[in-house]
């Protein structure tokens, strides 16, 4: 489903121990907005839906909701860093279309 690659896996954890929560999952999905049309979210949960699917991705426990799992399918996560600071990166096949920023995109 989704992909981390070892930068991502390696700042996830950093913040996960930093924030003293090591058991909580990463929620990612999709919303609508940004000046594409769908933007992407995440953050630390402590708490998975009925809706909700959950995978294992290097260690770290994953869960992304149904609607959001149409569009993030194949999706590599990646964390870039670099003189400016850093941030997360979505490499998503399905994305026709993404802004400057990448934090949003269409399908």
């Amino acid at each position: 489903m989704i992909t981390l690659t070892e930068n991502a896996t390696r700042e996830i954890n950093r913040l996960l121990k930093e924030q003293g929560h090591p058991d909580s999952y990463l929620r990612i999905g999709v919303q609508g907005g940004g000046c594409s049309g769908l933007m992407y979210n995440m953050k630390f949960d402590r708490q998975t839906g009925e809706f909700d699917k959950v995978f294992d991705v290097g260690g770290i426990k994953v869960v992304v909701d149904i609607k959001s799992a149409l569009y993030l399918k194949g999706t590599t996560l990646d964390y870039v860093a670099d003189l400016t600071g850093g941030g997360f990166k979505f490499l998503n096949p399905n994305a026709s279309r993404s802004c400057g920023c990448g934090a949003s995109f269409t399908t």
